[in-house]
C-alpha cells in the first residue's frame, strides 16, 4: 500500500497499551486511499477528561467519546507547505471500555475507531440512513482487508 499520509502522533493519555504510531499510520493510509486523500493528519490520542472537553466544546455533547475528528479548514490568503487532512483525537480509556464491553477484538475496534474517524476527515458522514449505510459499508470493506470482522454484527 503506498502510504498517502503523513502522520503526527502525540499520545497525550496516561495509557501506554496502545496501538503503536505504524498500525496507526497504516490504517490511516488505508481509508485515506479510499479517497485519493494526500496530506497530513495529526493525531492525538487524550484521555477522558480532554476528550470530553473537546466534545463538549466542539459538538455540544457532554460526556467522554471514542474519536473526534476534526477536518482542516484553512486560513484565506495563506499558503501551507503540504495539504492539511485534519485532525484526531482518540481516548484509549473510551475505546478500550467499549471494546470490553462489546465483546470485540481490541485491535480491532481500534482500527475501526481510527478508520471510522479518517472517513469522517474525508467528508463520510452518517447524518441520514444513507450516508450511514454507504460509510458503514465502506468501513466493513477496510476492516475485512486487515481481516477483521464486521463491527456492526
Amino acid at each position: 500500500m503506498k502510504k498517502m499520509v503523513n502522520l503526527f502522533f502525540d499520545n497525550a493519555s496516561a495509557i501506554d497499551e496502545v496501538p503503536s504510531e505504524d498500525q496507526f499510520s497504516e490504517w490511516i493510509n488505508l481509508a485515506a486511499a479510499q479517497a485519493e486523500a494526500q496530506g497530513e493528519i495529526n493525531l492525538r490520542l487524550v484521555d477522558a477528561a480532554e476528550i470530553q472537553a473537546l466534545n463538549q466544546q466542539f459538538r455540544h455533547h457532554d460526556k467522554p467519546t471514542n474519536v473526534l475528528s476534526f477536518p482542516f479548514e484553512p486560513f484565506p490568503g495563506i499558503t501551507y507547505p503540504e495539504k492539511m487532512i485534519g485532525d484526531l483525537a482518540m481516548c484509549p480509556e473510551v475505546i478500550a471500555a467499549e471494546a470490553k464491553q462489546q465483546n470485540k477484538n481490541p485491535d480491532a475496534h481500534w482500527a475501526h475507531m481510527c478508520i471510522h474517524g479518517v472517513l469522517h476527515l474525508l467528508g463520510y458522514d452518517h447524518q441520514t440512513e444513507t450516508d450511514a449505510k454507504k460509510m458503514e459499508q465502506l468501513e466493513i470493506k477496510l476492516l475485512q482487508q486487515l481481516n477483521y470482522e464486521n463491527p456492526y454484527e
